[in-house]
């Protein structure tokens, strides 16, 4: 009585009605996803159960229930990510790859998908996104992606004997600068790693960070306001590449075109 007495005062309104009614136990996590359009970036068509039948089946489709995990593919940070496996695979092998803070695990399917012969990595400190990875890697028929749980700080159970060729890591520019020594040793010495996470202001001391242990940007997007650089040691291409998302490429728009024509029929 008090609320609604002080809410007519405030609006100048008579006195409203309140009530109180219990709201079912639901996942609303879950049910707000179930709402998210497919996602089309690079070759990568990445969607929900909902839209299973509704997608064209392939190689380039991804389905993905993130639950309370990060990595619908929705963010500018994941498609970021996404589209630098798509550029890389296009020119490189990789044959050990790690997806450090692998959230849903969208990500560590796209390589695995990219490269069909790779052994990929899926490390979290989050045991609900472990779980929820190792689900979508089963959904997905991804079933050589070996998914973990690290300790408190992630990537602290990577033995510095373990090199992969290509790391990539979506978390926050905090966590990428703390972890530099970290990943740095875990990439090769011909490694590549692809960053993101990052807003665009922040790019500068994150660049600084693997500058200082070896690398050099090989590319970088920006989307949104959010950064996703590319580094390399050697062998891949190290001229500092910019690309802001805009207009589609002619290779996505086909991508589209084919998969609303499998939709159709």
């Amino acid at each position: 009585m008090a609320l609604s007495a002080h809410l007519a005062e405030l609006l100048a309104i008579a006195p409203p009605t309140l009530s109180v009614e219990a709201v079912p136990e639901e996942n609303w996590v879950e049910l707000s996803q179930a709402a998210l359009p497919p996602v089309f970036v690079g070759r990568f068509i990445v969607h929900g159960r909902h839209d299973r039948h509704s997608v064209a089946r392939g190689p380039n489709a991804i389905e993905i229930d993130a639950g309370e995990a990060f990595g619908t593919a929705h963010h500018a940070t994941t498609q970021g990510c996404l589209l630098a496996i798509d550029r890389l695979s296009r020119r490189h092998a990789f044959h050990r790859v790690l997806d450090l803070g692998c959230g849903s695990g969208v990500l560590a399917v796209a390589a695995q998908r990219a490269w069909p012969k790779a052994s990929v990595t899926a490390l979290d400190n989050d045991p609900t996104a472990v779980a929820v990875a190792l689900a979508n890697a089963r959904r997905n028929g991804a079933l050589r992606i070996r998914v973990r749980l690290t300790g408190t700080i992630p990537g602290s159970e990577m033995a510095p004997a373990t090199c992969y060729d290509l790391v990539v890591a979506n978390i926050l520019a905090g966590p990428l600068i703390a972890l530099a020594p970290v990943i740095a040793a875990a990439a090769g010495p011909r490694g590549a790693l692809v960053l993101s996470g990052l807003l665009a202001r922040e790019t500068p001391e994150v660049k600084a960070a693997y500058l200082a242990r070896g690398f050099a940007v090989a590319a970088e997007t920006n989307m949104a306001g959010w950064a996703t650089i590319i580094f390399a040691r050697r062998g891949l291409r190290t001229r500092p590449r910019t690309v802001r998302h805009g207009r589609p490429s002619r290779e996505r728009r086909q991508d589209r075109s084919r998969a609303r024509a499998g939709a159709r029929r």
